[in-house]
């Protein structure tokens, strides 16, 4: 697997939150967001690649990898945004490029809605958010959540015996993973207790939702404040919808929608060729008129060089 890459922290709501840095700093800033139950690592074979041409940071959004977990267990998608936000004040580099998985993705989007000013490009892997169907009682939502978060009170996180055993689990949860992502994976998301067994970094609270459900209005509001190019990428075996029949892309103004086959939820680790070579030529669109961007679209290198 890849080199080991720089670790700093910043600060975010009082929470001291975790991100890698990968490459050369003078190089043009691209900002990499994790999905839910994920981690900054989950990228390390794209940062690698990227960081030829982009300084390459990723970040441990709040309850995830090693970044503080939040007072409360609350947590919001405005909340992750906050923290995407101070990390870009952290860094002082706009524009920034911007490549998110799911929650991740929906992070991306919405901060650059909120603040399209200060992001060039953005890529969403499957990050547009569930299907829209008919929407539940506002007091049978809040009755729900308020019974998950006691049951949650209540919930013991399970502990893995072993590495191997943590890898079956992380195999079961994406089977198109190999075994050295799947070992690579479990290795940096998970953290070792004093018995000497497993448990995963993530905050269990992380996997509860709002009771207030998603806005579908209010996304596309944000979502069409948004002036850079967008990037909406979805694995042909993956729950996500269609983002053109679903009418959700007719948000954006400037976009262009992709699937790969033989990729479920996480393109990135399932067909990392084939999104890397679709990613790259992203980001030699129009590449050589950007502010911030690589001096020319040539010296954007191809997936496989």
């Amino acid at each position: 697997m890849p080199e080991e890459p720089i670790s700093r922290y910043y600060t975010s709501q009082r929470l001291k939150l975790h991100y890698a840095v990968w490459g050369d700093e003078t190089n043009p800033p691209l900002l990499l967001i994790h999905g839910n139950r994920d981690h900054a690592r989950t990228w390390d074979d794209v940062a690698v690649r990227l960081k030829r041409v982009y300084c390459v940071y990723a970040v441990d959004l709040r309850g995830h990898g090693d970044s503080a977990w939040a007072v409360g267990g609350q947590y919001s998608l405005p909340e992750f945004v906050l923290d995407v936000a101070m990390l870009a004040k952290e860094l002082a580099r706009d524009p920034l490029t911007i490549v998110g998985h799911s929650l991740g993705g929906a992070v991306a989007l919405e901060y650059a809605g909120v603040f399209p000013e200060t992001v060039l490009k953005v890529v969403a892997i499957e990050g547009l958010g569930p299907s829209v169907g008919v929407p539940t009682a506002a007091s049978v939502r809040m009755r729900r959540w308020i019974g998950d978060m006691q049951a949650f009170d209540r919930r013991v996180p399970r502990r893995y015996a072993s590495v191997d055993e943590a890898v079956k689990r992380m195999r079961e949860e994406n089977p198109h993973l190999t075994a050295e992502m799947a070992h690579h994976l479990t290795v940096h998301g998970a953290r070792a207790n004093e018995d000497g067994t497993l448990t995963w970094k993530f905050d269990n609270y992380v996997r509860l939702h709002s009771p207030y459900e998603f806005n579908i209005a209010e996304a596309r509001e944000i979502w069409n404040q948004i002036r850079c190019p967008v990037l909406l990428v979805r694995g042909s075996e993956s729950w996500a919808s269609d983002p053109e029949a679903d009418g959700k892309a007719s948000a954006f103004h400037t976009y262009r929608t992709v699937l790969v086959k033989d990729a479920g939820h996480w393109v990135h680790h399932d067909q990392i060729d084939v999104f890397m070579d679709e990613v790259w030529r992203f980001l030699r669109e129009d590449q050589a008129s950007g502010a911030g961007a690589a001096s020319s679209a040539s010296a954007l290198p191809r997936a496989s060089a």
